[in-house]
């Protein structure tokens, strides 16, 4: 897999440069939902293969990531917890 691949996967199943596990799960399925054929005369198969191609190198891709739970990455991705850590501490003492 290129980064190209990774780009145009991204851009056919509509996601930004962020997207959560359960954001991409959601958008495959609305989009195999919306052109199965199926489901509507207007259903187009290759268009599905696409859509599920897609999926597939995004899954791999998310699939090799290490997770990284250092206290940084984790205020990183909760910055309201960060905010409510230092007041926490300033309303101690």
């Amino acid at each position: 897999m290129t980064y190209a691949n990774l780009q145009e996967a991204l851009q056919i199943l509509g996601l930004g440069e962020r997207a959560t596990l359960g954001e991409i799960k959601a958008r495959h399925r609305e989009l195999v939902k919306r052109h199965h054929p199926d489901a509507d005369a207007q259903g187009d198969p290759e268009r599905i293969r696409l859509i599920n191609a897609a999926y597939r190198i995004v899954s791999e891709y998310i699939a090799g990531y290490r997770f990284s739970f250092t206290e940084d990455e984790f205020y990183e991705q909760n910055p309201d917890e960060r905010l409510r850590n230092q007041f926490m501490d300033f309303y101690r003492n």
